[in-house]
């Protein structure tokens, strides 16, 4: 008896189909930089000018247990989205500008349809965050994964000057603190989350919350904020990602040694859904885990903050301070 790859679980006919049916979505993404074109064994993307000391960056991410709820409620028009957004905000945190992106999907058997839809999204992304999409991989792997599930992970590389590494030495303490708001959740927290809205609060998908129904709130796509950070790049100090962590672990990362600093929580542009996820939450934890409406946070000589809140949709949070550690709450 003859076995084909078929027969253990893996199409490979569909799997030309897939790419077949991605083609005009992915070429999208392209821009002059990009090298050849879908089908070879690496993506290429040329070195863009106009870089004195090119220094080049790389993250990876996921989108984390958002994925059950996607998967659960067979919406996926917007996790491709968060994807390429939890990691393209982590370059622009070291001051990188996004080149190119790669994917990786994996599922115990491809759905060409939520398939298609998923890289539609992550082109999506891309194009919001102005990098190409040069490549990924798609793994069809039975035995690994139950039924209709599936697992994202992404990559991203971008490009920075080598002196804006070190541009937050510059951070002495009486900086201000400007949060960005966040589009939602984002992607982190959703473990916890989910214990909270479905188990213990037995909320339903489809039940309505501040104006919309709860899964259209909790599957809100990830705010991508590369084209806000390009057009003030240069008026900034810092940057930090408001993700797991939270703003108590993340805007440190932003700090040198020796500053720290001090978030007015009054202060905090939250929504609906921070608000009654907080009522079963212990104050230090949710700000923690999640981001409480604060996507993104910069740091701002007092010089230049003008110029960054009319060029952006921030607001002031707090301050840096020197001699004390990590982020006070008042």
């Amino acid at each position: 008896m003859k076995i084909s790859y078929r027969d253990s679980g893996v199409n490979i006919d569909e799997g030309n189909s897939f790419i077949e049916d991605i083609k005009p979505d992915v070429k999208a993404t392209f821009n002059n930089n990009v090298l050849g074109g879908i089908g070879s064994f690496a993506g290429a993307y040329a070195l863009p000018s106009g870089f004195r000391e090119p220094v080049m960056l790389g993250a990876t991410d996921g989108v984390g247990t958002k994925l059950r709820l996607a998967i659960d409620s067979r919406r996926f028009d917007g996790v491709g989205i968060d994807l390429v957004a939890m990691c393209v905000n982590d370059l622009i945190c070291d001051f990188g500008q996004p080149a190119f992106f790669l994917d990786y999907y994996a599922s115990a058997k491809l759905d060409r349809g939520c398939a298609t839809r998923i890289i539609k999204s992550i082109a999506k992304g891309c194009i919001e965050a102005e990098c190409a999409l040069i490549g990924g991989e798609t793994a069809e792997m039975p035995g690994m994964y139950n039924k209709e599930d599936f697992d994202l992970a992404g990559f991203a590389v971008g490009i920075a000057e080598k002196k804006d590494l070190s541009r937050k030495e510059a951070i002495k303490g009486g900086e201000f603190l400007v949060a960005l708001p966040s589009s939602g959740l984002h992607s982190n927290g959703f473990s916890l989350v989910r214990k909270i809205l479905f188990e213990v609060l037995k909320m339903k998908f489809e039940d309505p919350f501040d104006g919309r129904s709860l899964i259209e709130i909790l599957l809100e796509p990830t705010r991508i904020y590369v084209k806000t950070f390009k057009k003030i790049k240069e008026r900034i100090l810092g940057l930090a990602h408001i993700t797991g962590g939270g703003i108590l672990e993340n805007i440190p990362r932003a700090f040198p040694d020796g500053i720290g600093g001090i978030v007015d929580k009054d202060a905090i542009r939250s929504y609906e859904i921070f608000k009654l996820l907080s009522e079963h939450m212990e104050e230090s934890e949710r700000f923690r885990v999640l981001n409480m409406g604060v996507g993104m946070v910069l740091v701002v000589d007092p010089s230049e903050v003008d110029f960054v809140l009319k060029n952006t949709d921030g607001y002031i949070i707090g301050q840096t301070k020197s001699a004390i550690k990590g982020i006070i709450l008042q």
